[in-house]
C-alpha cells in the first residue's frame, strides 16, 4: 500500500493553504499561453548561461539542461524557523561526531555506534587520525535532504557532507523567477538567497590556518569535464576567488602554492569539489591526475584548510545515518528536532528478516551509493527486481538499509497537461564556521514524471525556486 502524500498547496478538503492563496489568485489571472511563453524563456536563458550538467556513462557525452519548473515552492516562515533550528542542531552534532572519529572515539567507547561502522567505512580516512582542523569544523558546507510524510511532518532523508552540489541552481532559479515574474515578488515578502556566496566566503576565510590575516581562498575543480563544472565556475566567480585545477597548485616546503603569471602565491583555504580519493596521488589513488601531490601532508601540518575536510564523508554514509539522533543526544545533550526517516539496518538479522518479508513495501538503498542509484522502490518494482534485490541483500546484508515508502509531498508543477502536483524534496544548504548558518529555502528538486519518487537530476528530475515567505 502506498503511503498518503501531503499536498503543499491544498489541504485535505481541497482548500488552498494560506501561504499559497496569493499565488492561486495570481495564476487564476494569467493565461496558460503566457505561462508557457515564460517557461520557454527560462529554458532559452538557462541554455545561454550554460547551466547544464552531464551524466557519467552516457554514450553521447552531451550536456543536458536540468528542467526548471517556473512554479515556486512556498514555505511559511514559521515552518522554516523549525527547519532551520533543526538543521543547525544536526550539523553541529555531525561535526562533533567527525571530530570524535578522528580523536577520542568517545561515542564508540560509549557503545552507541559499533566500531566497524566507522573504521570499516569506505569514507573513513585513517590518515586524519589526530589531525586538528580549525574550529573543529569538518563539514563547512552541508546539503541536507528533507522530505515530508503524509501528515506534513518534516524528516531528514540524507546528510550530504562531502562535496554537496546544487547551490548554483538555487541561486539561478531565484534570479530567473525575479526576471520572469517580478509581480509575484510584490505579492510575497520572500527571504533572499543571493547573499549565499558572501556567506560562504566568510565561512571559508574564518577557518584559515592560524596567524593568517588575509587568507587566500581558491576553489579546486576536477575540470570542465565534471558534471558540476558550471557550479564550480559560478561560485568562484561569485565569491571573487580563483578557480583552479590540481595542475595549478604545487606543494613546496610544507606549503601550498598557486601558480600565477606573477609567480607562486600561497594558498590558505581550498573549497574543494574533488572527492577524497583524487585529492592527493601520494596519499590516496596514485593514478589521480586531478589532485595535488603532497596536499595531505600540508593539511596534516595545519598549513592549509580544506572545505570540506578530508574524511568527513564517514558521517554521511547511509550506514551511519541511523545513528545521527543518538549523536545529537550524546554530543549536545538535546533531543533531535528533525527526526530521521525510520530505518532498518539489514546487517541486523531481525531487521533484515523484516525487510525481506516486506520488500514490496519498502525503499532499499545501498549504503555507499548516491544520486538515486543502487536503490529499490518496492511499490514500483517488478517481481524480477524484487527477487534480484532479495538475493543481493542475502548475499551482502551490511551493504543495505531500508525505509518505509514515504510518498514525498506534492507541489504544484507546470507540466505538459498544465499545472499538476508532483513529488518534491528539499535540500537546504548549511554553512559552518564561527556559527552555523542556513540559507532560507534551498533547492527544491521535483520528480517531473507523474507518480515518480525519484527527484535526482541524473534520473530526469527537475528543480524549482524555494520561497520562505514572511507574514
Amino acid at each position: 500500500m502506498q503511503a498518503p502524500q501531503f499536498d503543499e498547496m491544498r489541504a485535505a478538503d481541497g482548500s488552498v493553504r494560506a501561504h499559497y492563496r496569493g499565488f492561486q489568485d495570481w495564476v487564476a489571472n494569467v493565461s496558460p499561453r503566457k505561462i508557457e511563453q515564460k517557461r520557454s524563456e527560462a529554458d532559452t536563458a538557462f541554455h545561454r548561461v550554460g547551466i547544464t550538467f552531464s551524466v557519467y556513462g552516457e554514450q553521447t557525452g552531451q550536456e543536458r539542461l536540468i528542467p526548471f519548473d517556473i512554479i515556486p515552492r512556498i514555505i511559511p516562515q514559521h515552518e522554516w524557523t523549525a527547519i532551520e533550528v533543526g538543521l543547525q542542531q544536526r550539523v553541529r552534532a555531525l561535526n562533533a561526531f567527525i571530530h570524535d572519529v578522528y580523536h577520542g572515539h568517545r561515542i564508540i567507547k560509549a557503545g552507541l555506534i559499533p566500531a566497524e561502522h566507522v573504521f570499516g567505512n569506505a569514507q573513513y580516512r585513517p590518515e586524519m587520525q589526530g589531525v586538528d582542523v580549525p574550529m573543529e569544523v569538518y563539514a563547512h558546507i552541508a546539503g541536507v535532504d528533507i522530505v515530508r510524510d503524509g501528515d506534513g511532518r518534516y524528516y531528514v532523508l540524507e546528510d550530504n557532507l562531502r562535496v554537496p552540489s546544487g547551490v548554483s541552481y538555487m541561486l539561478e532559479n531565484r534570479r530567473m523567477m525575479m526576471r520572469l515574474f517580478p509581480e509575484l515578488f510584490s505579492i510575497y515578502a520572500v527571504e533572499p538567497v543571493d547573499h549565499y556566496p558572501d556567506a560562504l566566503l566568510d565561512k571559508l576565510r574564518c577557518v584559515a590556518p592560524q596567524n593568517v590575516d588575509d587568507p587566500v581562498v581558491v576553489l579546486l575543480t576536477p575540470g570542465a569535464a565534471n558534471s558540476a563544472y558550471f557550479e564550480h565556475a559560478f561560485l568562484a566567480q561569485q565569491m571573487g576567488v580563483e578557480l583552479v585545477e590540481g595542475r595549478d597548485l604545487i606543494v613546496h616546503d610544507q606549503t601550498l602554492y598557486m601558480r600565477t603569471t606573477s609567480g607562486l602565491q600561497r594558498v590558505d583555504v581550498i573549497y574543494r569539489r574533488i572527492d577524497d580519493d583524487f585529492l592527493d596521488p601520494l596519499a590516496f589513488r596514485p593514478d589521480s591526475a586531478l589532485g595535488v601531490p603532497g596536499l595531505l601532508s600540508v593539511c596534516r601540518a595545519g598549513r592549509v584548510t580544506l572545505a570540506n575536510a578530508i574524511g568527513g564523508g564517514v558521517a554521511d554514509d547511509k550506514s551511519i545515518y541511523p545513528f545521527v539522533p543518538a549523536m545529537i543526544e550524546f554530543y549536545l545533550g538535546e533531543q533531535p528536532l528533525l527526526p530521521n526517516v525510520p530505518t532498518f539496518q539489514c546487517r541486523r538479522a531481525e531487521e533484515r528478516d523484516h525487510v525481506l518479508a516486506h520488500l514490496a513495501d519498502l525503499v532499499v538503498k545501498e549504503t555507499h551509493n548516491s544520486g538515486g542509484y543502487g536503490m529499490l522502490i518496492g511499490p514500483a518494482a517488478s517481481t524480477a527486481e524484487l527477487e534480484q534485490f532479495r538475493a543481493r541483500i542475502k548475499q551482502d546484508p551490511a551493504r543495505y538499509i531500508a525505509q518505509p515508502t514515504l510518498a514525498l509531498s506534492a507541489c504544484p508543477t507546470y507540466v505538459a497537461s498544465g499545472i499538476a502536483p508532483r513529488h518534491v524534496d528539499l535540500r537546504p544548504f548549511v554553512l559552518s564556521g564561527r556559527d552555523v548558518q542556513v540559507v532560507p529555502g534551498g533547492l527544491t528538486r521535483v520528480a517531473l514524471t507523474a507518480g515518480s519518487l525519484v527527484v535526482n537530476s541524473s534520473q530526469g528530475g527537475g528543480t524549482k525556486d524555494t520561497w520562505v515567505v514572511r507574514g
